[in-house]
């Protein structure tokens, strides 16, 4: 039964990187897996559920991996890129150009939970969450997500550690002044001096 599942899972990976997404049909995932059409419904109720099946496997680790770790923000980090660095055919196929765009949004909101539990177990005992946590949530999803996707599409020689770096580099020390300047304190306004 599980073997079945990957193999639908990586058939449909092969697909999106050779055809991308939206060109790929159910009949082409058959093919590929080799299974009967009951079998694919029988684990499957289309494509897409195909495609966040392999998402699961990434919010598995992102759970494994994540959790405050005392005195570091954003532990899941280095975790998610080497699991990215293991699986950039997946990643690429998930969040690359070919894949249509339909796991971003679904990624986001994984990254976004993850986020926002790290920035609120940052505050300090007794304190209160800065005002505009979901802003500061949004804009740390959307770095670490577009180095996820310029990583997958094109990474070239980075490694995991040095992805993992330049998102700390650029991130950690916006996330940390505006943690520091104090619970409640509201963010300045979007375009204000």
């Amino acid at each position: 039964m599980r073997r079945t599942r990957q193999a639908v899972q990586r058939a449909l990976v092969e697909l999106i990187l050779e055809k991308g997404y939206d060109a790929v049909t159910v009949t082409d995932i058959i093919d590929r897996a080799d299974v009967g059409r009951s079998t694919f419904y029988a684990h499957f109720t289309d494509k897409r559920d195909v495609l966040f099946g392999n998402l699961d496997e990434l919010v598995e680790m992102l759970k494994a991996g994540s959790g405050p770790a005392p005195g570091r923000l954003f532990g899941f980090s280095l975790p998610l890129f080497e699991h990215v660095g293991e699986h950039r055919d997946l990643v690429r196929a998930l969040l690359g150009r070919r894949g249509g765009g339909v796991v971003v949004p679904r990624v986001e909101r994984i990254l976004t939970g993850s986020v926002r539990e790290e920035l609120l177990a940052a505050v300090p005992a007794g304190g209160r969450p800065p005002e505009g946590l979901e802003l500061v949530a949004a804009c740390v999803v959307g770095a670490l997500t577009a180095l996820l996707v310029r990583w997958a599409e094109d990474g070239g020689t980075a490694t995991a550690r040095g992805m993992d770096a330049v998102f700390r580099e650029v991130v950690t020390p916006g996330v940390e002044a505006l943690l520091a300047r104090g619970a409640g304190t509201p963010l300045p306004e979007a375009g204000g001096r």
